[in-house]
């Protein structure tokens, strides 16, 4: 089914079989590239027909769903990680291999009733299933990995890619060396949306009007559930972050009412510059418009974001993250001067610390936000796109606006 040409009236639809989720970072990154290619597509006459293949119980069935996108799910394993090769040999672990077998049948099934011209994989344990079974079906596959280092699934996919696309140019070292001469650096896809904020949207829908816009405003995030590591930091140095700052803070639903109740003690002129809320929606690209520092974690998504808007950043990373996923990126983006993390034993006064050049120097911080921006791949999606298209030997002029 692979087709040259600028489309038009009677091309065929361009079909597309995407897998990966489980987590956000495997998922966003996946419907990022769909509505991508789905632009390109449209602005060259062509319609997409895209088919996500996943696991019934994960975000990617939420989103495929919320998305309009049809879904069809499909048996997979979990390996559970250990430093210890004997625990990784539990009985969990051998009986969700033993579902691997069907999970390939079942997908070899549906990439060949769909006949897609490329498919997508971006993570996750489903992905590799779907990967084989494209190996099977003789179906390009492009695998997409969003950490600096390999993820187990990508890992597993690397010699059965068409082509491996990586995020920064530091994860081509860690490819096989089969794979290598397949890979392309194209960045992680960043929601469109995340680039066209505006600082004073975020001032009119949050009632901003206490804050001093002479001060620097940081935005504190956890992510959608909030972080109690990072809540509890940022609340053993509030009153002193907000003699020097502007503070949105964004701590998880579960935590908003403890962070209030400790808010009633500030003194009126630090409160109006405190924001707390259990978690910013709509309003985030408007929010990080309005930043000019983030305190977060340091997932590949996060990452992405931060260096595609070139934002100075202080970055707190998960311990527990897989691999030590979240302490490699902020390694990677702190030794190069991108971002400042927090890599051994995190408490207030290290926070402070941390701050404390970037909220009093606005060369120091300008500095930093250059660096991370020098890291960043705005246009990751765009290039992902041109990956999958030259994979499937299709041809479009130009790129979506």
């Amino acid at each position: 089914m692979n087709s040259d040409g600028v489309g038009g009236v009677g091309q065929p639809p361009f079909r597309l079989v995407v897998t990966g989720g489980g987590t956000g970072g495997h998922t966003y990154p996946a419907l990022t590239a769909v509505r991508a290619l789905e632009r390109r597509l449209a602005a060259a006459g062509r319609r997409l027909e895209v088919l996500w293949v996943g696991t019934s119980d994960g975000l990617e069935a939420r989103v495929a769903a919320e998305e309009n996108i049809p879904f069809r799910a499909v048996a997979t394993g979990k390996i559970r990680r250990s430093g210890n090769p004997l625990k990784m040999a539990s009985a969990a672990n051998l009986k969700d291999m033993g579902r691997v077998p069907l999970g390939v049948a079942q997908a070899r099934s549906i990439v060949a009733d769909f006949a897609p011209e490329v498919v997508l994989a971006t993570g996750g344990y489903v992905a590799v299933p779907v990967g084989l079974a494209a190996r099977i079906c003789r179906r390009p596959l492009v695998v997409h990995e969003q950490t600096v280092r390999l993820g187990l699934a990508n890992r597993g996919l690397a010699r059965a890619a068409s082509c491996f696309a990586v995020s920064s140019a530091s994860t081509l070292e860690f490819l096989p060396e089969a794979a290598r001469g397949t890979a392309v650096v194209t960045g992680n896809p960043v929601r469109p949306q995340l680039l066209a904020g505006r600082a004073e949207g975020a001032i009119e829908v949050l009632g901003l009007d206490g804050f001093d816009r002479s001060l620097p405003t940081v935005y504190v995030t956890g992510g959608a559930q909030g972080s109690q590591q990072i809540n509890d930091l940022v609340a053993g140095c509030l009153p002193w972050l907000l003699e020097r700052a502007n503070v949105i803070h964004q701590c998880g639903p579960a935590n908003l009412e403890g962070l209030r109740q400790g808010a009633v003690s500030l003194p009126p002129g630090l409160a109006c510059r405190y924001l707390v809320t259990g978690f910013v929606k709509a309003e985030l690209p408007d929010v990080l418009a309005l930043a000019d520092v983030v305190v977060s974690r340091s997932g590949a998504g996060t990452i992405a974001e931060l260096t595609a808007l070139g934002k100075a950043a202080v970055l707190v990373p998960l311990a527990t993250s897989a691999g030590g996923e979240q302490e490699h990126n902020a390694r990677h983006l702190h030794q190069s001067g991108a971002a400042v993390a927090l890599l051994g034993r995190a408490t207030a006064q290290v926070l402070r610390d941390a701050l404390a050049p970037l909220l009093a120097d606005r060369t120091v911080r300008d500095q930093v936000a250059q660096r991370a921006r020098e890291q960043g791949r705005p246009d990751a999606a765009e290039r992902l796109v041109d990956v999958l298209l030259s994979a499937a030997g299709v041809r479009l002029v130009g790129r979506a606006a």
